[in-house]
């Protein structure tokens, strides 16, 4: 749906443009899409239009609420940098957030690694998961979907959202598209995944078209994002894995994947170099940077490795602001 020229403030203009030129190259840009249009609502509300970008309306909105994560705030913070940026390559006058401000209070989130132990024990939790009258596929769903996330690196979103015609199970691959970043890939899946996807195919597929979800909801439509995560945290405590209000979460399978991965790589003496753009391809990563990130966790939370990785590619490891890595 095309929804231009649908702000209705002093700057609707400069929103569109900016929507614009991010998604000329490359980007859905749906959650800043999304935010702009709050934006745009804020600026309707005061009492005085305005064709700049005024210091005070960006500390004003970028303000964080009383109730909102610091992530969310850093968000807005972000959205405003870069509309303020591209306004001023149009020659507007707009007040340009400082980077420096952003840093000193970063949301840093830290990833909770599964260890192997911990995977077997969530893979169990999964296959016993109690049925549901409601939903009759619900354990055999959540099986694969858990399993798919640590197997291939996936997004939730990209899970829940695949279509029967995605997963390919005679080459064994899967084709994820619409992502966060506007980028498609072709994920290969091991022997193992690949069987639990035909098996699977089997007892909840058969008879679906090809435009069919892959997990769908007996409600309609595919199996929801928050279901799903309801239901990992309910398999945690079913397997013996403390939960609060921080972590473990669901994204954290994908987290825990790529330091698998980088794990087995460092024991093999893989040339980290070679394997990072490899990785970054695989998790659907905008560019290098949010993969280089799991180097500096790998070598943190296993220090006999450390020498390994630092001695293949120190100048790749970065300090970590896991906010952006998602």
């Amino acid at each position: 749906m095309n929804r231009e020229n649908t702000f209705k403030s002093s700057l609707k203009d400069s929103l569109q443009g900016y929507i614009n030129e991010k998604q000329a190259v490359g980007y859905s840009f749906a959650k800043g899409i999304s935010m702009l249009r709050q934006f745009d609502n804020y600026l309707c509300s005061l009492p005085q239009n305005t064709t700049e970008l005024t210091k005070e309306i960006v500390l004003e909105w970028t303000k964080r609420k009383s109730f909102e994560a610091t992530s969310t705030q850093l968000g807005r913070i972000s959205l405003m940098r870069g509309l303020a940026e591209y306004m001023s390559r149009m020659g507007k006058k707009a007040y340009i957030y400082p980077k420096s401000l952003v840093t000193v209070n970063r949301y840093s989130y830290t990833p909770y690694i599964f260890s192997k132990k911990e995977i077997a024990s969530i893979f169990y939790a999964c296959d016993n998961f109690p049925a549901s009258k409601e939903s009759p596929n619900r354990q055999i769903i959540l099986s694969l979907v858990i399993r798919m996330i640590y197997g291939c690196g996936l997004r939730i979103s990209e899970t829940v959202n695949l279509t029967v015609s995605d997963v390919n199970l005679n080459e064994g691959t899967i084709f994820i598209k619409d992502t966060k970043f506007g980028k498609e890939r072709l994920i290969p899946m091991a022997d193992t995944l690949k069987k639990r996807c035909r098996e699977y195919s089997i007892l909840v597929l058969t008879g679906k078209s090809d435009t069919s979800y892959f997990f769908p909801s007996p409600f309609g439509g595919h199996y929801k994002s928050n279901t799903i995560y309801g239901l990992f945290r309910k398999v945690l405590w079913a397997a013996g894995i403390s939960h609060t209000g921080k972590g473990p979460r669901l994204h954290d399978m994908r987290h825990t994947y790529a330091v698998h991965c980088l794990k087995k790589w460092a024991l093999a003496n893989r040339d980290m170099t070679n394997c990072m753009p490899y990785l970054s391809a695989y998790l659907g990563h905008e560019d290098l940077r949010g993969s280089q990130r799991y180097l500096r966790l790998t070598a943190d939370l296993y220090p006999d490795i450390t020498s390994k990785v630092e001695k293949n590619c120190s100048w790749l490891i970065p300090e970590v602001n896991w906010h952006e890595t998602y």
